[in-house]
C-alpha cells in the first residue's frame, strides 16, 4: 500500500508499508520517495550497499536482541554477524490526510509483540521549502523491562544508529555541518540543535533536541540520530518513550541565516 503526502498540492512523500520486503531487511514502514518542491528526489532506498536502508524510516538495531534495523547484527567481540534475529515493523491502523496521517505500529518478533507505537507524521509549507514533522511513542508491549540498544551499546563505539534515519541518494558534493561545525568527524556524535545537509540542488535540515546525531558521508550518504548512543535504554512494562524530528526538504543552498531563520519560526 503506497500513501502519497501532498504539500499546496504537490506529491512530496510516498508512506510504503514495507510488508512485502524479505525478513533480513526487517520490513516496516517508511517514506521514499521524498522529493523538494521543485521535485528533487531526496531520498534512497534499498541501495546496494544497505539493502535495509529504507529511505526515512524509525527503526532499531537491538530491542531485547531483536534486530529492527535489518541486515547483520553487530555482537559483542564478534562483530557483524549474519544472524535469524530479525522483526519487523506491522501497521495496525493507518489515517490519512494529504497533509500527513496517524498511524499504530507493533513491533513483532516470530513469537510476540515487544513495543506498541504510535506515529504522527505531517508535512507543511514552509518558506524556503517544505517541512516534515514526525512524533512517535514506544511502549513496552511486554511484560517485562526491554532493553533498547544499538551497535555501540553492544561494544561498536560510534555506531549508537538507532531512532530516525534519512538514507540520501548518491552524494555529489556534499557539504554536512551544523551552526558551529563542519564535516562528518566534526558532526557527528554532537548534540546540535540542528544539523544540515546540501548538495548539487538541495537542503535538509534536520532539527531535535534529544538525541547526538549519526552522520556518514564517505562510506555512504545517510543522517539519523543515536537513541541509545552509549548505554541501552531500559523500558519498564507499560512504559513509553517519544521522539520527534522536524526535516526542512528545500530546493537550492540554503544558508546558516536562512537555516536559522526557519529553525526559529
Amino acid at each position: 500500500m503506497v500513501e502519497v503526502i501532498r504539500v499546496g498540492g504537490v506529491s512530496v512523500a510516498e508512506r510504503r508499508s514495507g510488508a512485502e520486503l524479505p525478513a533480513h531487511l526487517s520490513p516496516r514502514p517508511h517514506l521514499h520517495p521524498i522529493r523538494t518542491l521543485g521535485g528533487r528526489v531526496v531520498t534512497d532506498t534499498c541501495p546496494d550497499d544497505h539493502p535495509w536502508h529504507l529511505g526515512f524510516s524509525f527503526a532499531l538495531q537491538d530491542v531485547d536482541g531483536w534486530n529492527f534495523w535489518g541486515g547483520n547484527t553487530y555482537v559483542r567481540d564478534q562483530g557483524y554477524v549474519a544472524r535469524e534475529d530479525h522483526g519487523r515493523i506491522e501497521t495496525g491502523s493507518l489515517t490519512c490526510a494529504n497533509e500527513g496521517f496517524d498511524e499504530s505500529l507493533t513491533w513483532w518478533t516470530p513469537h510476540e509483540p515487544l513495543l506498541r507505537e504510535t506515529r504522527n507524521t505531517r508535512a507543511s509549507r514552509t518558506g524556503p521549502g517544505w517541512q516534515l514533522h514526525v512524533t512517535t511513542t514506544l511502549t513496552n508491549a511486554t511484560a517485562r523491562t526491554l532493553s533498547l540498544g544499538s551497535p555501540a551499546t553492544n561494544g561498536r563505539a560510534g555506531a549508537g544508529y538507532g531512532g530516525f534515519f534519512w538514507r540520501l541518494p548518491p552524494a555529489v558534493e556534499p557539504e554536512v555541518f551544523t551552526e558551529t561545525a563542519a564535516g562528518e568527524e566534526a558532526v557527528h556524535g554532537s548534540s546540535a540543535p540542528w544539523l544540515a545537509w546540501t548538495d548539487r540542488g538541495f537542503t535538509l535540515v534536520f532539527a531535535n533536541a534529544a538525541d547526538p546525531w549519526f552522520a556518514r558521508v564517505d562510506d555512504y550518504p545517510g543522517i539519523g540520530l543515536q537513541l541509545a548512543a552509549t548505554d541501552p535504554i531500559l523500558l519498564d512494562p507499560g512504559v513509553s518513550l517519544t521522539r520527534d524530528l522536524h526535516v526542512l526538504i528545500a530546493d537550492g543552498t540554503l544558508n546558516q541565516s536562512q537555516i536559522n531563520a526557519w529553525k526559529n519560526s
